[in-house]
């Protein structure tokens, strides 16, 4: 229970990643606040934390959308008095396309949800952080910090390696406030985000690559779990990193060693 009595907010918690930490983290004591655009989606979330006996609350919202995420950290504080922990994690694929071909609202779509969101998910809940100190997690990924073999992806990438710059300045920022910042870069997870992916052309831009049999080499070509990255949020989150901040984690079983 390393998170009895403390309050925990997870963006994207409806499904994959989210959901997996926001189950982990109830599962750890936390009272969680789960928060996604789809109603139904969180609602599950918080009702399976509730069935294992733990505390949560859903609160629907688009984080690209400032008065919802403000709505969101309000509710938070009404109900639980104070917030401790923050998983940035809602995030999109968005749109995959060479360069001239991406449109300027695509590339803002993409910008808007994993950038924009993460901007305002910590603009709203830093306050609260400082009455007491707390931890942040960003879930970035692979791409554009690691990893540049996704054709047509460049919104995505850029989005995902700005995180990382955000999570190392903010590292510094907010340490005097006993914030710690941290990252996680997933490689390949078995989650459903290639739903909200479109790929146009980008073969033209693809460079091709040969890998070793089994690219990801702990699972022989198995993508991740969800679980496999909810386990080191909730130790990033933990006190047992409390000496841990500004630092990417890269989960993807050495997938990227290859690339």
């Amino acid at each position: 229970m390393e998170f009895q009595d403390k309050v925990a907010l997870v963006t994207g918690a409806g499904s994959g990643i989210g959901k997996a930490t926001a189950l982990r983290l109830g599962a750890g004591g936390a009272r969680v606040v789960v928060t996604s655009r789809t109603q139904e989606e969180i609602e599950a979330t918080r009702d399976t934390i509730i069935a294992a006996g733990g505390e949560a609350l859903s609160v629907a919202a688009d984080v690209s959308e400032p008065d919802e995420v403000k709505k969101v950290v309000e509710q938070t504080l009404a109900t639980y008095g104070r917030i401790d922990v923050v998983v940035a994690n809602a995030g999109i694929n968005g749109v995959w396309a060479p360069i001239d071909e991406l449109t300027p609202a695509e590339w803002d779509k993409t910008m808007n949800v994993n950038l924009r969101g993460t901007y305002l998910t910590l603009h709203h809940t830093v306050p609260a952080l400082r009455k007491q100190g707390g931890a942040i997690v960003i879930v970035s990924s692979i791409n554009g910090n690691r990893t540049f073999t996704s054709a047509g992806a460049t919104a995505y990438s850029a989005s995902k390696a700005a995180q990382v710059a955000m999570t190392k300045q903010l590292a510094l920022e907010l340490g005097k406030d006993g914030i710690r910042v941290n990252a996680v870069c997933p490689g390949a997870i078995d989650t459903a985000i290639s739903d909200n992916t479109e790929k146009r052309n980008v073969a033209e831009v693809s460079i091709p690559v040969e890998f070793p049999e089994g690219d990801i080499p702990i699972t022989g070509g198995r993508p991740g779990k969800s679980e496999d990255v909810a386990d080191v949020i909730a130790f990033l989150a933990s006190d047992a990193s409390r000496h841990v901040t500004g630092v990417p984690v890269y989960i993807d079983g050495g997938q990227s060693l290859l690339r």
